[in-house]
């Protein structure tokens, strides 16, 4: 391959496969970190034997602690019936992939619900007593329904995978975004966003290079990795695309060169790198 020569995907699947065979699994790794998950202000568990469990088919991660380790009452979830707004989220292309966007309780592996109850209050259905032997008198935990530390750290959205990173790089590529021939953005100083196993790069950048009107609207997301994202809908001549963009205001540790930055979701727009239009990669946001 010459210098000049790019190839318009990774060379090699291979590890996203391999990351994919194992999502019929359920899977566990232990963690040194002293964990606690709080209702309000009052700790319900508290642990230094926690593991990380991915049940079958999620791909974030949850925390488990030991029975003992919780600080509170745990009884029969009194409604064990999902509601329809908490239903099952497949992908598109129908491959059961269960994203952050599922509901804590549709659980893909047997086991018991139960409500975690404390004179603070009561988190219903918040807790899940697998089956499985390897999390014999374990209690995965609804990371929504807490607050978290690790060690004296707050965390948000989900646990941190072990197996997973995010690298950010300055780059000169020529990025040009566009929808319906109108150009929203275009750079040569962008950064690039890698995260372990994301089917694409993540382009971030600099607001001057926005060239449509941005308006902020209410929307929000949490990242484990990055904080909280702020939204946008970009104003062109054929109309509006509403949170087609965002930003994160103020990153966390990982994320922070991004700080600022706008970003936009090419899955849905029209992307050119150095010339060269990019596939609209299918992922979760398309």
């Amino acid at each position: 391959m010459t210098a000049k020569q790019r190839p318009d995907r990774p060379p090699s699947l291979v590890p996203i496969r391999h990351w994919m065979s194992l999502l019929p699994r359920l899977r566990i790794q232990p963690t040194a970190k002293h964990v606690r998950a709080l209702l309000g202000d009052t700790v319900v568990a508290d642990s230094y034997r926690a593991v990380i469990v991915w049940e079958p088919r999620r791909v974030v991660p949850a925390y488990a602690v030991p029975i003992n380790d919780v600080l509170a009452t745990l009884e029969p979830a009194l409604d064990t019936d999902i509601p329809a707004e908490n239903a099952l989220h497949l992908s598109e292309d129908a491959t059961g992939v269960l994203d952050p966007s599922t509901s804590f309780r549709v659980h893909t592996t047997p086991g018991a619900e139960l409500t975690i109850v404390h004179d603070s209050g009561r988190a219903e259905a918040a807790a899940f007593r697998p089956d499985d032997p390897d999390l014999l008198d374990y209690v995965i935990l609804d990371f929504a329904a807490f607050s978290w530390l690790e060690e004296d750290d707050p965390i948000i959205a989900h646990p941190h995978d072990p197996f997973s990173r995010i690298d950010v790089r300055a780059s000169s590529r020529h990025i040009v975004i566009s929808h319906d021939g109108v150009v929203l953005a275009e750079t040569r100083r962008s950064l690039l966003l890698f995260e372990t196993m994301m089917p694409l790069v993540r382009y971030y950048l600099p607001r001057e290079d926005v060239v449509v009107p941005l308006d902020r609207t209410p929307t929000r997301t949490w990242c484990a990795y990055k904080g909280e994202a702020s939204y946008f809908a970009a104003h062109t001549r054929h109309g509006d695309l509403t949170d087609i963009a965002w930003s994160y205001e103020n990153p966390l540790l990982d994320a922070l060169p991004v700080g600022g930055h706008v970003a936009f979701f090419q899955e849905r727009l029209d992307v050119t790198v150095d010339g060269t239009p990019l596939p609209r990669t299918r992922t979760p946001w398309s």
